[in-house]
């Protein structure tokens, strides 16, 4: 009933509050919203120099979580199944006592539980199908304005004996009874920060909404610039259907900001009010610390033609695209060529006549489809005001480079992003006014619009899977709006972190919510063609799916889904839901990594470790035909000839249903070929896999050579070796995917993981004169177990690059890149197909395992242009030759690509041959070929 009359209360004094919009006003109305014991929010709670303040200390610590509301009236206790009298202990205030032996004290309320051995609904006991067996209890005859109640104080069930005393306790985890009590929630489309025209008066108003079912008050503090101090300050009303708040003005607050006052319990903090940032903020200001205002429909904050731009249309199937991962700063900060105040900005990408441009100009002409950029959603790792870029130098192998980039590594302008602050703005660091939420829009539709002119269509780098901060830390903002919710937690309410980071539950409602309407956003409102997500296989596979057609039924455009589809932590192998991995995903037409070519390829994995790091050969870099000092020199020959298979596997889409000859002799289905236990083709259609041997994480291509290929291997084939692996993708069926800098040798001076490790380790040389390699020891803390081998590498004057070897990987790269874009046989849509038109030669026992042969038969299919394509990759440092029955008398020619005075390769127009009478076919050492025919 007092939650009734509050509510009552609250309508009384809106009048009054409205007015305070724009003007400071001396008093304020009493509670506004729900029961409370604290005190209205003042301005002095907008201005406070904590983001956080305690209105009521808890009376006993946190208490861990091993109950499970499964929906707004049933609760599950694992491990529980006696018949002691369990019942609810509530305090608005969190002033519960419970101890064992001791009867419960401080409490408001208590609701007895009944047992319950109905039948769970069907959706209820598959999503907590992994929580522990115990026993189910009910609330009964509770109504559904006390089951929300409930929800914003302080609860724990409790096992008593006869006497009252209590035997156990715990606190409950919520998501079950939030996403039950408001399943509505999920259907309104107004978070955030709105300017709307009102449907009546068609006046201007700016709308408030925010989800905080367990609030018991929410005000808003409203800013006039991103500076100044609090002057007015509004409550928000609780809409009990949905758990959301809302309030609005009469007037258009664009420029404006403003955060949150939320009065919540926390457990084991107690009733606190938190001053934080809006899930839904469009952009901010500096560091994040206010929400900005804007209408991102309005003119003011579009380039000019902004409006006027049309679709990209060179992708029309998944397997179109060839996608180029780059990272903003990456991109220009080393670039001379662009403005000095631009460097590492998104307004880099606008001087269209830099080296950095240029080269993604001819990445475009050659067939690039896609730039991917590395996250530039507001992350929460860079100071966006202050930060420091330290002078840096030292010999090839010395360690003074390391040790200063580690002692800025927090305070330097670098990071990767993978540290998500608020999913809907961009990153203020890559503004050129951090301080302004306007120029970080205008400058983020600057640098799409520059790519979408280039040619390439823009995708993004999501991070649904994590957040930076939760609880009561200084980056959390949903867990301090609606604790224990929207992070996924462990059978004793305890935060997951198997992602590195504060996990996110995207199988609660609201937490998929957020993460649709985020894309939603980019792709509306930021013309943003692609995501790429970060550690999708921690997201349900039907979020996914669902996302994905709301997609191309509000923007009527097919964007495509890419992600990392990789199975472990503790949703691993379907524990919770069905996940957007690997072997989950097949047939839903969304793009997951593949890690069979790319290991084989590469060698290894990303678990290496100690002498494992070169040791472990691949097939691009000498497994059994070139071993390096620490290589086992009594490796079969036939663990190559299984590198050779998994290479044709990813050369054949990793589709689960097409047919080869494996090495043993044997004719396999890919999904009947073993690859750790799993199968190794895993995807329904060739849309389904992202074929890579680069990207981001871990050693670059050309690092891991250095440590794999034998040292005395020369720059000149180490180019040449560097070219054959990004063939590898670039002949694959399925997406091709590259990081950006593999076509010019990239290095990063053998660093495994440059997250942090700042520019130094992390630049791009756009004028092609260095890779950056032997430019200093890699950071310790990741690195410090390779040290040995790193500076064994570093000194020898061999492996780095000259600026011709450079030249020569950027150009056959492009060349690549033609080859694909030239034929639809190099992007074959459909399963079927590949199964109709791709054979491999050259297989089984007595295969020669340094030559991969494939034929494409393009008769009557559309784009291939050429009836009949040979392409074949030698890795031999000697030329091979094959004969194949099947193919001689044939009109075979080089692809007009070899055949270019400007072509990269000049040894392939004058050394490869191909003989009609017997069907032999010539390869030079090293190369990639390709024969056309019609």
């Amino acid at each position: 009933m007092f939650f009734e009359q509050t509510t009552a209360r609250a309508k009384s004094c809106g009048s009054f509050l409205m007015a305070c919009v724009l003007t400071t006003c001396a008093t304020t109305c009493g509670s506004h919203a729900v029961a409370s014991n604290a005190p209205d929010a003042g301005l002095a709670a907008c201005n406070a120099g904590p983001f956080e303040s305690t209105l009521s200390p808890a009376a006993m610590p946190t208490t861990d979580a091993r109950a499970y509301w499964l929906s707004n009236k049933l609760i599950r206790w694992p491990g529980r199944a006696t018949d002691n009298k369990v019942r609810l202990y509530i305090s608005r205030t969190g002033q519960l006592k419970l101890s064992k032996g001791n009867k419960p004290s401080g409490f408001d309320e208590v609701i007895a539980l009944t047992g319950s051995d109905a039948t769970l609904d069907t959706d209820i006991a598959k999503r907590f199908t992994y929580t522990e067996p115990g026993k189910v209890y009910e609330l009964a005859h509770i109504s559904l304005q006390q089951l929300r109640s409930l929800q914003q104080s302080q609860v724990i069930i409790v096992a008593e004996d006869n006497e009252g005393r209590v035997i156990d306790y715990t606190g409950l985890q919520i998501a079950g009874a939030l996403d039950d009590l408001y399943k509505t929630a999920g259907s309104l489309n107004d978070y955030g920060a709105n300017i709307r025209k009102a449907a009546v008066t068609n006046k201007t108003q700016t709308r408030f909404r925010v989800w905080a079912p367990t609030a018991q008050r929410v005000s808003i503090c409203l800013y006039p610039d991103g500076k100044a101090k609090s002057t007015s300050i509004l409550p928000m009303q609780s809409d009990a259907d949905t758990g959301s708040w809302n309030t609005s003005v009469k007037v258009d607050l664009s420029g404006k900001y403003y955060t949150y006052l939320v009065d919540v319990y926390v457990p084991g903090r107690g009733l606190v009010r938190n001053r934080v940032t809006d899930p839904y903020s469009i952009s901010l200001t500096t560091d994040s610390k206010r929400s900005y205002i804007a209408d991102l429909t309005s003119s003011k904050l579009k380039p000019l033609g902004w409006d006027e731009q049309t679709p990209n249309t060179k992708v029309k199937n998944q397997t179109d695209m060839q996608v180029y991962e780059l990272h903003v700063r990456d991109f220009s900060i080393n670039d001379a060529t662009v403005r000095p105040a631009w460097r590492g900005k998104y307004l880099a990408f606008s001087e269209a006549n830099s080296n950095g441009m240029r080269h993604l100009q001819a990445l475009s002409a050659a067939g690039m489809t896609d730039i991917h950029l590395l996250p530039v959603f507001d992350f929460a790792t860079v100071p966006e005001a202050g930060c420091q870029t330290p002078m840096i130098k030292g010999q090839a192998d010395g360690e003074e480079q390391q040790k200063i980039a580690t002692q800025y590594a927090d305070k330097d302008c670098y990071n990767w992003g993978y540290e998500p602050y608020h999913y809907n703005a961009p990153e203020g660091s890559y503004a050129a006014d951090a301080s302004n939420g306007a120029k970080r829009i205008m400058e983020f539709r600057k640098m799409v619009m520059a790519l979408h002119n280039a040619g390439l269509r823009v995708g993004m780098d999501v991070v649904y899977n994590h957040t930076a901060g939760a609880g009561q830390t200084a980056y959390s903002v949903l867990d301090r709006i609606v604790p224990g919710y929207y992070q996924r937690l462990n059978q004793f309410g305890q935060i997951e972190r198997s992602t590195c980071c504060d996990n996110t539950a995207t199988e609660n409602l609201m937490m998929a919510k957020l993460m649709s309407d985020s894309v939603l956003l980019w792709t509306q409102h930021y013309k943003i063609d692609s995501f790429r997500f970060d550690l999708m296989g921690h997201q349900p596979r039907q979020v996914m799916e669902d996302m994905q057609a709301r997609l191309l039924r509000e923007t009527g455009r097919q964007i495509q889904f890419l992600g990392e589809g990789w199975n472990f932590g503790e949703i691993a192998d379907g524990k919770r839901f069905v996940q957007a991995s690997q072997l989950s995903l097949n047939g839903s037409g969304i793009g997951s990594f593949s890690d069979r070519a790319r290991d084989a390829i590469r060698g290894g994995g990303h678990g290496d470790a100690g002498e494992g790091i070169v040791k472990n050969q691949g097939y691009i870099n000498g497994l059994v035909y070139m071993p390096n000092t620490l290589a086992d020199k009594a490796r079969p020959q036939q663990d190559l000839l299984r590198a050779a298979d998994m290479l044709r596997l990813g050369l054949a889409g990793s589709v689960r249903n097409f047919s080869m000859q494996t090495f043993d002799g044997k004719t396999r289905q890919l999904q009947d070929i073993d690859y750790a236990g799993q199968p190794a083709g895993y995807a329904s259609q060739p849309g389904e896999v992202v074929n890579y041997v680069e990207n981001h994480d871990n050693q670059t291509l050309f690092d891991i050579n250095a440590y794999r290929l034998p040292l005395d291997t020369s720059s000149a084939d180490r180019a040449r070796i560097q070219a054959l692996a990004l063939a590898t993708t670039a002949f694959s069926q399925g997406v091709a995917y590259y990081h950006a800098g593999v076509d010019i040798l990239r290095s990063k001076s053998m660093d495994s993981n440059s997250f942090n490790s700042g520019d130094w380790f992390n630049r791009l040389d756009w004028s092609y004169g260095d890779n950056y390699f032997a430019t200093g020891l890699p950071p310790e803390k990741d690195n410090a177990q390779f040290y040995p081998y790193i500076k064994e590498a570093l000194k020898q004057a061999n492996i780095k690059p000259t600026r011709a070897d450079i030249a020569y990987s950027r150009d056959q790269f492009r060349d690549l890149l033609q080859i694909r874009a030239s034929s639809s046989l190099f992007r074959l849509s459909t399963a079927s197909d590949i199964a109709q038109r791709l054979q491999f030669y050259n297989t089984g026992p007595e295969q020669n395992p340094l030559l991969i042969a494939a034929h494409l038969d393009g008769r009557q299919l559309a784009g291939a242009n050429f009836d009949s394509v040979m392409y074949f990759i030698n890795i031999s440092s000697q030329p091979q030759s094959l004969t194949i029955d099947g193919q001689s008398k044939r009109s075979y020619q080089l692809h007009p690509t070899h055949l270019l005075t400007q072509a990269a390769d000049k040894r392939v127009a004058a050394e490869a041959k191909y003989e009609s009478i017997s069907g032999r076919f010539t390869i030079p050492a090293l190369s990639a070929v390709v024969f056309v025919g019609q």
